[in-house]
């Protein structure tokens, strides 16, 4: 039997074919199958909150219109000057009755010092101006005001000069004597402006000590107030203790202004003496018929 390639093709060919529609029957469902992805698993679920019930409605309000506002009462304080004074003692009132004198007397006598110092140093102005511009003595004290301090020097300068012969005092030097007369003017002046200033010496350095006076009084109020209690209560000391506190403020309320001023008054003192010296010195020469000096820097 011979080999022929026909019948030999003929069954391969079939055999493939066969095998071709098999392949292409599993095919597509291993294709497929390779798309389509797992779905991933459902998340777990979260444990739920158990339920909270609702809340009750709220109350319904009743409108009420609007009325005039409750007055508010006005409670005096227990503490203050009125309860000082109130529920103070002799003791107590007459040492604040001694700080509020002490006061008003250092603002008094400061502001009148003021005055006065400030009126010689106007006055020290006008005496350059008319008096030593004056041709004679007389001329020059008519020009100066009749309560000026420096028209009293030289009034007192040219008494002594014109009196000095035909009585005792001729017996002294006229140099000294016109001299002697002139430094009791001026003497006469400076305590006219030292007038007070030992007020306010003594008010400066004794109202501290009559503030902490009240203080201890104060002190000793409280201390009786807790004996009799039997109890340190900020009720029983509040009071005393205030007192206490008051005193001391109006001590040294009193006391700071009278140092400042008197410190203050007794430069401006200084100042005004060396005018009036100048003035008395310059007069002292006219007097004696020596070359009339004016003062320099009024």
């Amino acid at each position: 039997m011979s080999f022929t390639p026909a019948r030999f093709t003929r069954p391969l060919a079939a055999l493939l074919v066969a095998m071709s529609f098999a392949a292409t029957a599993v095919f597509p469902i291993v294709v497929v199958a390779q798309a389509v992805k797992p779905e991933a698993a459902p998340p777990a679920a979260a444990p739920t909150a158990p339920a909270v019930p609702p809340p009750p409605p709220a109350a319904i309000v009743k409108a009420v219109p609007p009325g005039p506002l409750p007055a508010t009462e006005e409670v005096a304080n227990p503490y203050g000057l009125e309860a000082l004074w109130k529920q103070g003692d002799f003791v107590s009132r007459g040492t604040l009755i001694m700080l509020v004198i002490m006061s008003i007397g250092s603002w008094y006598i400061g502001i009148v010092k003021v005055i006065e110092q400030a009126r010689v140093m106007r006055n020290a102005r006008e005496a350059d101006e008319k008096f030593w511009k004056a041709k004679s003595v007389q001329e020059g004290l008519a020009a100066l005001d009749e309560e000026s301090a420096f028209r009293f020097i030289a009034d007192k300068g040219s008494f002594a000069a014109e009196h000095h012969g035909g009585t005792l005092t001729e017996n002294v030097d006229l140099n000294a004597w016109v001299g002697m007369s002139l430094q009791r003017a001026m003497d006469v002046i400076s305590n006219r402006l030292q007038n007070g200033l030992a007020f306010l010496a003594t008010v400066g350095s004794t109202a501290p000590f009559v503030g902490l006076f009240g203080t201890v009084w104060g002190i000793y109020h409280a201390l009786t107030a807790i004996g009799i209690a039997g109890q340190a209560s900020i009720d029983k000391v509040a009071g005393p203790v205030g007192e206490a506190l008051i005193m001391t403020a109006f001590g040294l309320a009193v006391a700071v202004p009278a140092v400042l001023g008197y410190n203050w008054l007794v430069r401006r003192n200084k100042v005004a003496m060396e005018l009036v010296r100048h003035f008395g010195g310059g007069v002292h020469m006219t007097l004696l018929g020596g070359p009339r000096t004016e003062r320099k820097g009024a």
